[in-house]
């Protein structure tokens, strides 16, 4: 193999390398390792990025899967969960398969994504887990009022939407060095499979602005799952409504926690858009 072919997405900035390794596509079959993921996330060695995303064949028993997506951080370790490249990955799906929804299996499940229009696409994300032992927490305490403070930070909420997440809710989010205390909560001992962090603020009962402290890294101008993460926590502590427009730094998420449709109670949908930036190979050389 000369070089890896890439293609450069994001969503609000959260931005991807993704290869496509299914079967007949340029990188069939590749494999890549934590280190080598991690090499190529390097924004001044590699091509740069939050995530690193592999396209791969669903399992032959995954009859209602289109494809499996493989997450790492850019750290290299492996996630089950992402929220704005599950909208990537299903834009590049929903432009190769006839019909108006596929479907994308990753670590946390089956994902539903179809088009909002306008650019947006649409991810069932699924309904999230609060229980201690599925975030999961090293032991049993009460997810809505964590005994956890850092810094201005203090009392988050915590739950799962496939990954773990801790929000935070303050009176001003950019007074808080998010920077300096992410770091520190993210590997706490309440984690066992450390934490993303949410700093939140309450602008109206539908409207939020929200920062995050991304685990395996830092911080980022989008986190799909911490905005449903930090919707489903105001909702619990009865802060606002269920259906929230998330200020993100790199833009807005509708997070819809919904309650009232047959067959969707306790889903949460997040729409959002979905951008192809460019394509390019990876050297052999970054590999090695």
């Amino acid at each position: 193999m000369t070089g890896l072919p890439f293609t450069k997405m994001h969503g609000l900035g959260n931005d991807f390398v993704v290869i496509d390794a299914r079967s007949g596509k340029p990188a069939d079959g590749v494999e890549i390792s934590a280190a080598q993921a991690a090499a190529i996330a390097d924004r001044r060695t590699g091509v740069g990025c939050d995530q690193f995303i592999i396209i791969e064949d669903p399992t032959e028993c995954d009859a209602d899967a289109h494809a499996f997506m493989r997450i790492r951080n850019a750290d290299g370790g492996e996630v089950d969960a992402c929220g704005n490249a599950t909208r990537c990955i299903g834009a590049v799906l929903l432009d190769e398969f006839d019909g108006d929804a596929v479907s994308v299996r990753t670590g946390a499940g089956l994902l539903t994504v179809t088009r909002a229009g306008y650019g947006l696409v649409t991810v069932d994300m699924g309904i999230p887990r609060g229980d201690w032992d599925q975030i999961p927490l090293a032991a049993e305490a009460d997810t809505l009022h964590l005994d956890l403070a850092c810094g201005p930070l203090s009392d988050p909420a915590a739950v799962s939407m496939g990954n773990p997440h801790a929000t935070f809710f303050v009176e001003d989010v950019d007074s808080v060095p998010i920077a300096l205390v992410g770091p520190e909560l993210e590997v706490h001992p309440f984690f066992p499979e450390r934490v993303n962090i949410g700093v939140a603020q309450i602008l109206a009962s539908d409207r939020m602005r929200l920062r995050v402290w991304e685990r395996g890294v830092g911080l980022t101008s989008a986190c799909g799952t911490g905005a449903c993460a930090a919707v489903i926590n105001a909702n619990r502590r009865d802060l606002a409504g269920r259906r929230m427009v998330v200020v993100v730094d790199g833009g807005e998420l509708l997070i819809d926690w919904r309650e009232d449709r047959p067959g969707e109670q306790g889903r949460v949908f997040m729409t959002g858009p979905a951008v192809t930036a460019f394509c390019g190979t990876i050297d052999k050389s970054l590999l090695a």
